[in-house]
Formats: structure tokens, C-alpha cells, sequence
């Protein structure tokens, strides 16, 4: 059994290989009746986009998406809406090498130990091209929330974190990191420009929140938002941790430094004095900013020999040739945005389902 569809209500199943002639995702559960057209989706592929800036790969992708199903006359059909993205600058040249043997830090073993058959071809299905797929589908996933605001954007690259009372997310699409401080920004370019001349990497921490969430949406025990947030930010290529709120620092707290003390507010309901959670208490929003960082670790496809093995079981040095970014976290944010549009769609119509 193959694993390749995410949610409960709002479903969508991604389809395609790196270097095939396409991918694409399929979103089922949309509600009828919404806006919907190409145009609405291609700002934030635009976003993710390769070859942008020489600090991202050079590959060079237009990922122009089509909708082939789902919208009659620019509106929602209620039925699967197929979105599809081609494929036009792939050179699988680059991955002749590799093709016997396994890249450290790629799922070339492990996809090999499971299936006995893999594509070498930039990494096939495990690809972060993937991702593609994945904006397009969060971009109709955003047409069910339009009460809710999204801001993804980096907040540690190399270890060198954003200064938090700089944050300023006009800043985001202002520079090449999706930076909301503009001074880390700066720094940020030697940094990468290193790490690419050097055939190096660097990983980095993408930070999410959203706006506009009301209290409500998640439930209790199997189907915790938070829970779900961590679970679709884990399929992420590449990332290997998820903090909801203040995460890991809250076990560094105190109870009383930890508590999300109440108020008692204007309209009646409860004016929060902090947001330690990050928005979720018991599983279930309170209302407040929804909040998660999410880690990426440093891109495996360097220049740089490692020590590896073939699918002989020889010993062998790898280098991964091509058009690799040096670092994939910075990228990583319109991923991190759409899985969290994902989410907070698919739990805001399983409330619907169960108490509207």
C-alpha cells in the first residue's frame, strides 16, 4: 500500500516524479460555489518557484499550473479539482553517476531496502519538487479559509537566527529568504554565497502563523490540530523538526511562566496575556495566533565528497552533481504556509461536519 493522500475532509493525493513529464495534486472535498482559477494559484507556486535568485537552484521551472477538473466558469464544482504542473528543464544527465549508487542524507537506501526499484533521477518521488504539488493544492485549500492569514517565512538560516522585535512581514517578498528582518537578511547572503562556492549547505528554521483562526477548530485525543500541523509539516522533504508554539523551550519553563494566563475581554471572550501554546489547547484553537517552526536539515545533494555504498555493498565516495540548493529551507516556506492552509481547511470543515 502506497501512502500518497493527506487529510480527512479536504483530501488531496500528489502525483509525479521529479524528472517525468508532470506532477500535479488532486484536491477532493473542496466545497462548490468558490472562486477558483489558475491565476489564484500561480502567485504562490511563483513563490516557491526554483532558480529565482542565485542563492536557490538553478533549475529553471515556469510551474505553470492548469486546472483539468473540478471549476466550471471560475467556480468550484464540488467534485476532485486535478491541478497539474509540467515538467520542462529536467537533465537527467546529471544523476548517471548515482544511478548504482546511494546518496547519504537521500532516500536512495532506504527507497531501495522498500521497493527493490528506484528513480535516480533527481530522487524521483522523493524529490522536494514534490512540494510543487503541494503549493497548488494549499492555494485552493486558502479559498476555504479567506478569514485566515498566513505568513511563513525563515527565522534561523546557519544557525543565525532573526532578531524578533525586527520582524516586519512586508520584509518577506523583499528579499531572496523570505526574510521578515531585513538586517539577517543582509547577513544571510554571505552566509549561503559561502556555503555554495564551498559545494557546502546549510539548514535552516522556517516559522508559520496564522491569523484569523477562531477558537473551535480541532478536537480532542485522534484529531488534535496540532497534531495534525506537526504530522503535515514532518511529510515535508527535508524537514526533520516541528515545534508547535514554544516547543521544546516550554519543557525549560516553569507552570506559572508556561501558562497562558486569561483575562477577561471586552466581547466576552478571554483576552490572553501570552501564547506559549501557540494557539491550541487540548488540540482545539483558542483563538490566538496558530503558531509552529518547522526545521530544515541541510541539503544532502553537495559537491563535497561523502563516504557511501553502491547497490553492490562496495565502498564508494559520492558527489552529487547538477542544480541543487544550498539551502533547501529557504524554499521551504511556501511549503510550510501551504501545508498549514491544508490543515486549518480540512479542520475548519470537520468542525463544520460536527457542530455547526
Amino acid at each position: 500500500m502506497s501512502f500518497n493522500t493527506f487529510g480527512r475532509v479536504l483530501r488531496f493525493s500528489t502525483w509525479g516524479e521529479s524528472h517525468g513529464p508532470a506532477l500535479g495534486a488532486v484536491v477532493d472535498g473542496c466545497p462548490p460555489g468558490l472562486t477558483l482559477r489558475e491565476k489564484d494559484i500561480q502567485p504562490f507556486l511563483d513563490a516557491r518557484r526554483p532558480g529565482q535568485s542565485r542563492y536557490t537552484t538553478q533549475r529553471k521551472e515556469a510551474d505553470q499550473v492548469r486546472i483539468l477538473s473540478g471549476v466550471f466558469e471560475e467556480r468550484t464544482t464540488g467534485t476532485p479539482i486535478h491541478l497539474m504542473i509540467e515538467n520542462t528543464d529536467q537533465r537527467s544527465k546529471d544523476y548517471s553517476e548515482i544511478a548504482r549508487s546511494y546518496r547519504p542524507g537521500h532516500a536512495d537506501y532506504a527507497y531501495d531496502a522498500k521497493y527493490g526499484h528506484r528513480d535516480y533521477r533527481g530522487g524521483g518521488r522523493s524529490s522536494a519538487r514534490e512540494t510543487a504539488a503541494r503549493v497548488a493544492a494549499g492555494a485552493v485549500a486558502r479559498a476555504i479559509i479567506p478569514e485566515v492569514t498566513i505568513h511563513a517565512y525563515v527565522c534561523e538560516l546557519g544557525g543565525d537566527a532573526i532578531e524578533r522585535e525586527a520582524i516586519d512581514y512586508d520584509q518577506i517578498t523583499r528579499n531572496p529568504f523570505f526574510c521578515p528582518d531585513s538586517w539577517a537578511a543582509k547577513r544571510w547572503e554571505e552566509k549561503v554565497e559561502k556555503a555554495r562556492k564551498d559545494g557546502s549547505s546549510l539548514g535552516a528554521v522556517v516559522e508559520c502563523v496564522a491569523l484569523g483562526v477562531p477558537a473551535g477548530w480541532g478536537a480532542p485525543v485522534y484529531a488534535k490540530l496540532d497534531a495534525d500541523l506537526a504530522s503535515a509539516m514532518m511529510s515535508i522533504n527535508a524537514v526533520k523538526g516541528v515545534e508547535i508554539g514554544d516547543g521544546f523551550e516550554a519543557a525549560r519553563l516553569t507552570g506559572e511562566q508556561n501558562a497562558d494566563a486569561m483575562s477577561p475581554g471586552p466581547d466576552g471572550k478571554p483576552v490572553f496575556a501570552s501564547n506559549h501554546a501557540g494557539g491550541t489547547a487540548g488540540g482545539i484553537s483558542t483563538g490566538q495566533p496558530v503558531v509552529c517552526r518547522v526545521a530544515f536539515k541541510p541539503t544532502s545533494s553537495i559537491l563535497t565528497p561523502v563516504p557511501s555504498i553502491n547497490s553492490d555493498g562496495d565502498a564508494v565516495d559520492v558527489m552529487t552533481k547538477g542544480r541543487h540548493d544550498p539551502c533547501v529551507g529557504i524554499r521551504g516556506a511556501p511549503v510550510v504556509a501551504a501545508m498549514m492552509a491544508l490543515v486549518l481547511a480540512d479542520h475548519k470543515m470537520l468542525h463544520r461536519a460536527q457542530v455547526a
